[in-house]
Parts: structure tokens; C-alpha cells; sequence
């Protein structure tokens, strides 16, 4: 059933929300602030300023938002593959679609998850931003109490438009990746599963990790742009759009900065979307 695909996305979301999300926090840190030398020296500081709390800033509010967005994502993308092919999920591997029409379904579901998406990342990202340890008597409190303090402050502040600020880099960060991201992944289940049949557990993890590494090969400079709009306005200049900050960047830092945080998103790529594509798959299976 059409549901079926939303609730395994939002359940396979979580699974690798929780998994990703530490490596999550430093990567926005680096693209973000200037006062880390790498990953090591970014890690290393986190603990030992806010301690292991630190790497799950920001966290909560995603397990009960950004994994709906991830069902939207898969619920989608699947949905849109049987209007283009007429095939349900179980019947793909005997009908394999085209990987246009698999590309097309993937742009779909990631335009419409970037939609949703916006707010939620904005919150997220100005989360894990803050560096104050945890809270002790007599010191100063974080700019943001917790993730509906920080989206009621960004109301106030910034009006309605300020929840969506980096939403026009979000979305074309994700509209044209994840339609790469559900083509690798099909490529690779193809290559290695004998036709008609259901890719193994083993094929399943290999092909969404590396589905995961390439997707993000591609999105990372615009990750970079997203993150720093999201940030404008508090601790850095704010930035006139997306052009403005694409300028400014590249000038200030150079042209290495686009790809700021590559090594931390594949490296945490490889095994969230392995686990995401292994839950979705057995989850479906076993309601088919």
C-alpha cells in the first residue's frame, strides 16, 4: 500500500538519524565557524568543552520532525515511481523501472522533502551551532533554550521568512542529488542480484552506502552555501542571497571552501544510508 512507504521511511529515518547525527554536528561546525583546524580538532573540542552531549545538539527536534521528512522522501519517491511505471514496490524487481524514471522520482521526492525540510534544518543547524557547555549555575544561558525557544526567536527576530532562510540552496542541494541518490542505488542492487529476485542484506548496505557517499559528493558545496545562510546574522555577516554568499565565500576562502565537511559526509554517509535503505527494505518486505 501507498502508506506503507511513508511510515518505513519515518521508521528508517530515525534508525539512521540517531546514527548520523554526531558526525551531523561537526560537519555543520566546520562549514560554519573558522575556529577548527579539521575533523580530529573539531571532535576533540566538542568533548572536551560540552562533552559527549555535545555531538547530539539538536537532536531531538529531528527524531520527530526531519524522519516524517524522510518518510515524505521515500513515501514520494516511491509513489512517484508508480505513477510514472504503474508498478508497486514489490513487483520492481520482476518490472525494473528506467533509471529516467527513477532519476525523475527521486528529483520529485527531493524537491518536495526539501519543502518540508527548511524550518526544520534551520532550527537544527542554529542548534548545533551553539558551543556553550551545559548549563551551570550562575553562567550566561545559550541564545536558544531548545528547539521551539529557538524557532519562536527566529519568529520574532526574523519574521516568518527567517525559518526558511537557505531553502532556495536546500532545495536545489537536494532536488538533483537524491534523484542521483536513488539511481546509484538502484545501479548497484542491479549489478550485483540476479534478475527478478530481491537484493541481499549485503547488496542492500553496499548500494545505499555508496548511494550515500556520491549523493553527497555532489551536494556538499551546496551544503556549505545552505549551512552559511542559515547562519547569517548571528555570529557572520548575513549575506544578500544565494549568489551573495557563493561570491563571498569563494573570495574570503577560496574555492576549497565548497568542499568543507566532504570527508565527515561520507564518512558518515556510508553507514547511516546503509542502515536507512536495510530497514526500508526489510520493513517492506516483511508488511508485503
Amino acid at each position: 500500500m501507498p502508506a506503507e512507504e511513508f511510515v518505513a521511511g519515518w521508521i528508517s529515518g530515525a534508525l539512521g538519524l540517531v546514527l548520523g547525527h554526531p558526525f551531523d554536528t561537526v560537519k555543520v561546525r566546520l562549514q560554519t565557524q573558522t575556529t577548527y583546524r579539521g575533523i580530529v580538532d573539531c571532535m576533540v573540542k566538542t568533548y572536551r568543552h560540552e562533552s559527549l552531549l555535545g555531538f547530539f545538539k539538536g537532536m531531538s527536534f529531528p527524531i520527530a520532525s526531519i524522519s516524517v521528512v524522510n518518510s515524505v522522501l521515500f513515501g514520494v519517491y516511491s509513489n512517484a515511481l508508480l505513477a510514472l511505471t504503474a508498478t508497486s514496490h514489490q513487483e520492481r524487481r520482476a518490472q525494473p523501472p528506467s533509471y529516467t524514471h527513477v532519476f525523475i522520482a527521486g528529483c520529485t521526492g527531493g524537491f518536495l522533502q526539501a519543502y518540508c525540510l527548511a524550518p526544520f534544518d534551520l532550527i537544527k543547524v542554529r542548534l548545533q551551532n551553539q558551543t556553550e557547555p551545559r548549563a551551570k549555575p550562575g553562567s550566561p544561558p545559550p541564545r536558544y533554550r531548545g528547539p521551539i525557544h529557538c524557532a519562536a526567536s527566529i519568529f520574532q527576530a526574523e519574521g516568518p521568512r527567517g525559518l526558511f532562510r537557505g531553502a532556495w540552496a536546500l532545495t536545489l542541494r537536494d532536488t538533483p542529488t537524491l534523484g542521483i541518490y536513488f539511481v546509484t542505488y538502484e545501479w548497484l542492487c542491479r549489478q550485483f542480484t540476479p534478475d527478478g529476485q530481491n537484493p541481499s542484506s549485503g547488496t542492500v548496505l553496499v548500494a545505499g552506502g555508496f548511494a550515500g557517499i556520491i549523493s553527497w559528493v555532489a551536494a556538499t558545496p551546496l551544503d556549505v552555501i545552505k549551512s552559511r545562510m542559515q547562519m547569517a546574522g548571528l555570529k557572520q555577516r548575513a549575506y544578500g542571497g544565494l549568489l551573495d554568499c557563493i561570491v563571498s565565500s569563494a573570495r574570503q576562502e577560496g574555492l576549497g571552501v565548497f568542499f568543507r565537511g566532504l570527508t565527515i559526509n561520507s564518512a558518515r554517509a556510508f553507514p547511516v544510508n546503509a542502515i536507512t535503505f536495510l530497514s526500508y527494505e526489510y520493513l517492506l518486505l516483511s508488511w508485503g
